[in-house]
């Protein structure tokens, strides 16, 4: 699919993403966007499907999401630095303070050391495996 298709398919969700992160009409609580931001990928990744998109259009996707929520965030790499973010105790604060649950929690934990290191995770997931 093309990236202008893809972007029209985003931007319903983009745009409530932003609207339900707005403390006021022209301020865009930056923790929650990011909470919302991560949900999302982590839920478009495991099921592309459902955004009536396909696997191979996952990098297009990210990258319209990354242009959108630059805009935002003021970060060319939105959609890794806040899976940074939610892997920071400003992350776990604002986890707790949203109320989500311990497998929300444990989601978007798992999708952060997924991105912020592969390898690791690799690793992790092995040992988890052998025990």
């Amino acid at each position: 699919m093309n990236r202008d298709k893809i972007a029209e398919m985003l931007d319903p969700i983009l745009s409530q993403i932003e609207k339900r992160s707005a403390v006021a009409d022209t301020f865009v609580d930056k923790e929650t966007y990011r909470l919302y931001l991560t949900t999302f990928w982590a839920n478009l990744v495991m099921d592309p499907e459902e955004a009536e998109l396909t696997e191979t259009d996952l990098e297009t996707a990210h990258s319209v999401i990354n242009g959108i929520a630059n805009e935002i965030l003021g970060e060319s790499e939105a959609i890794t630095e806040s899976f940074r973010f939610i892997a920071s105790r400003s992350g776990e604060t604002a986890m707790n303070k949203a109320k989500l649950s311990k497998s929300h929690k444990d989601l978007l934990t798992y999708f952060s050391s997924m991105i912020l290191d592969p390898d690791g995770h690799r690793k992790w997931m092995s040992e988890l495996r052998d025990r």
